[in-house]
């Protein structure tokens, strides 16, 4: 089987479907979704079509629904290949009850890269930094039906997504939760200013951010910790999957940077199996490069992001200078200088780093 995770309306359904002879989502009796009466009955007998590739969406809504797709693996793995798609992390989902083990791979789809846009240029980072990665408001390119979907995204992640995924009563303060994040992206976030701001508990506001890193709408980046630089340890960075509502253009530029980093890591972990890690390097007197890629416990590269090209930033040149174990850095921009400053740190457009270190 393999279990196919990612954000709502990031293209699941659409790619699933390009396995399928019939690549149209209704009336395909080899597309089963959950949240298709007609269907649900048919998955929860147990009665598939003749088909050899089987797709089965939102499966996971389903509280037995690891039993459920075991027993189909185990007795009709001969005859069926399952494709297992949903809206929130299903890694997280298939714990607990019977084991999955060995049973499945888990790949998550991102949204659409500078890589995935047919060229490496300036036009197409510009679209992607305005519209965002979701295919739809990225195709339309329309201001207007951007501001449509955001609203309706917004509202079915919460309303939908997470009632049916988790047993809580406060859907509203999530929501509300969730228009006060674009605003901290980019920067150590600060659960007790969350707390306040929400008028709800520490413990409680920081269960409600698992929550929407859990469905794909944000994730958070820790600190690297090493002791010589006096690093901080606690404090996580923010970001969202879908950057477009960000109104700062260069917080914007960075959380693009960001969701392209982390599918670089995510791909390499699905696919050849090594431990990825997305982590930023920050000390105790607020020097700071946004993110460091680290595989296998040993750091890649180190990457600063800036909308200009106009010189090299401070803190790369402080940490460079002192960091070894962090063997390249980079800073990228939205310009078009391409110099080498020391062997090890290059100032490049963000376009050209994509497209030389072959990020998916």
């Amino acid at each position: 089987m393999v279990f196919l995770g990612g954000p709502r309306q990031v293209g699941k359904t659409t790619f699933c479907l390009s396995f399928l002879k019939n690549q149209s989502s209704t009336n395909n009796p080899a597309y089963l979704n959950w949240d298709d009466i007609k269907k649900r009955a048919l998955i929860k007998a147990g009665e598939l079509p003749e088909e050899k590739i089987i797709c089965l969406d939102e499966v996971h809504k389903f509280k037995n629904w690891r039993s459920l797709i075991k027993g189909f693996y185990d007795t009709q793995k001969e005859i069926h290949q399952f494709i297992v798609t949903g809206s929130a992390r299903l890694d997280h989902y298939r714990k607990g009850g019977d084991s999955l083990l060995g049973r499945y791979r888990y790949f998550r789809l991102h949204p659409f890269s500078l890589s995935e846009m047919g060229a490496f240029n300036k036009d197409n980072l510009n679209q992607l930094l305005k519209f965002g990665g979701f295919p739809e408001p990225l195709f339309l390119q329309n201001e207007k039906e951007l501001r449509l979907w955001q609203k309706e995204r917004l509202y079915r992640i919460v309303h939908d997504d997470i009632r049916n995924l988790e047993q809580i009563k406060e859907i509203t303060s999530i929501e509300v939760l969730a228009d006060h994040l674009p605003p901290r992206v980019g920067s150590p976030l600060s659960i007790k200013n969350l707390s306040g701001d929400l008028e709800a508990h520490h413990q409680t506001v920081d269960r409600w951010i698992e929550i929407l890193e859990r469905i794909y709408f944000c994730f958070r980046i820790s600190p690297l910790v090493i002791p010589k630089i006096r690093p901080v340890k606690k404090e996580k960075k923010l970001y969202l999957w879908d950057w477009s509502p960000i109104e700062s253009e260069g917080i914007r530029f960075e959380n693009l940077v960001a969701c392209q980093l982390l599918k670089y890591c995510h791909f390499i972990e699905d696919t050849e199996g090594y431990k990825m890690e997305l982590k930023y390097l920050r000390n105790i007197d607020q020097r700071e490069v946004d993110f460091v890629v680290i595989k296998d416990k040993k750091p890649l590269f180190a990457v600063e992001c800036k909308t200009g090209d106009n010189g090299l930033s401070p803190h790369i040149q402080y940490f460079s200078d002192r960091v070894k174990e962090i063997p390249y850095w980079y800073q990228v921009h939205r310009g078009t200088k391409d110099q080498l400053l020391k062997p090890n740190v290059r100032l490049l457009p963000f376009v050209k780093f994509c497209r030389e270190l072959a990020l998916p």
